[in-house]
């Protein structure tokens, strides 16, 4: 929800936008003067990610479900229980929410990988980047450069390929 699927959406959408507008005097329709403002959408998109955190949260609440906020783990007790930073609970039904984290290579790994960011960085991206490489051929990675060049950045999508020797 915050770096994912809805955020990523909302920015999918505004390039489907800025496509149309583009497309637009093949349709007859002048648009003389069309500018895009990166921080606008990146406010709005924030705003409308945390109303659905917001939510998200009220509903777990009217349905008498405890948020329990830390590092859990299963434990070997015969009732089903947690422990989370050290204090254990024990509910009939126990979600763990385990998220996610990208593995990120270190500089002596990849020379120059701490220069770059992960696709939850670009989230976080205040202005639009004038340039832009993606690194990786996933789905993801093939939706944020046609993002980020359908709104104006000259973007490269880098592919590994296997030598053949």
């Amino acid at each position: 929800v915050n770096v994912g699927c809805v955020p990523k959406k909302v920015m999918w959408n505004t390039a489907v936008h800025a496509e149309f507008v583009h497309d637009h005097a093949d349709y007859g329709f002048e648009t003389p003067g069309v500018k895009f403002h990166w921080r606008t959408i990146k406010e709005k998109r924030d705003a409308y990610v945390w109303r659905l955190n917001d939510i998200y949260e009220n509903n777990v609440k009217k349905a008498q479900i405890d948020i329990i906020r830390g590092y859990g783990k299963f434990t070997a007790d015969p009732e089903p229980t947690i422990e989370v930073d050290g204090k254990k609970y024990t509910a009939p039904h126990i979600l763990i929410a385990t998220g996610g984290r990208p593995a990120v290579p270190s500089d002596s790994e990849i020379p120059g990988a701490s220069l770059g960011m992960t696709s939850d960085g670009f989230f976080d991206l205040e202005e639009l980047p004038r340039r832009s490489v993606i690194v990786g051929a996933g789905y993801i990675a093939v939706e944020i450069a046609g993002i980020l060049s359908t709104l104006g950045s000259k973007s490269s999508l880098l592919i590994r390929h296997d030598k053949v020797v």
